[in-house]
């Protein structure tokens, strides 16, 4: 028999108790425990920040952690310990085979087939076109998302991000985790 609240087979396991037949059993309390100051609280939410002109005509642009980069540039660093503290520049104009993944942490076969599933360039190329945002900033942003030292990620990458977002003339900036 199978509990339908956890998909584990009880008939398999009798002797668990059910609480401790989830998958990632408390997973979410003990993360902060497991790697300190890895956990967003309340106290650090900074509020969105509001558009100064309409979003037709805006200039956006996009940050990914899908570890997407063009070809030929030197690869993110996948197999660190605490992770790549890098980003690449993906040039808003590319076409999805110009560029390439460089992860690990995700299984990437869908985005390997159309890249729009994990890194909508051609999307955000088409909202262009038809002049529901703008434009697009000359570059797009990838990092690979593993990262385990929140500081230093704030630190390094999200500033050399935003210092980067800003130099090419963002009005929006679209995020999106891989």
């Amino acid at each position: 028999m199978t509990d339908s609240s956890n998909g584990i087979n009880s008939e398999a396991s009798p002797d668990i108790p059910i609480e401790a037949k989830q998958l990632r059993p408390g997973l979410w309390e003990t993360v902060n425990e497991r790697y300190p100051g890895s956990m967003i609280t309340k106290d650090d939410i900074v509020p969105l920040a509001r558009l100064k002109k309409p979003l037709s005509e805006s200039r956006l642009t996009f940050v990914s952690s899908a570890g997407v980069q063009p070809k030929g540039t030197l690869p993110f660093d996948v197999v660190h310990p605490v992770g790549d503290y890098s980003f690449r520049r993906v040039p808003s104009n590319s076409k999805p085979s110009d560029l390439e993944i460089h992860q690990i942490k995700y299984p990437t076969h869908g985005a390997v087939k159309d890249l729009n599933v994990i890194f909508p360039i051609e999307r955000l190329q088409e909202l262009a076109a038809e002049h529901v945002i703008g434009g697009l900033t000359p570059n797009f942003f990838s990092f690979i998302g593993y990262n385990m030292n929140p500081e230093a990620f704030e630190r390094t990458l999200a500033e050399d991000i935003a210092d980067a977002v800003v130099a090419d003339g963002a009005d929006a900036v679209l995020l999106s985790p891989a």
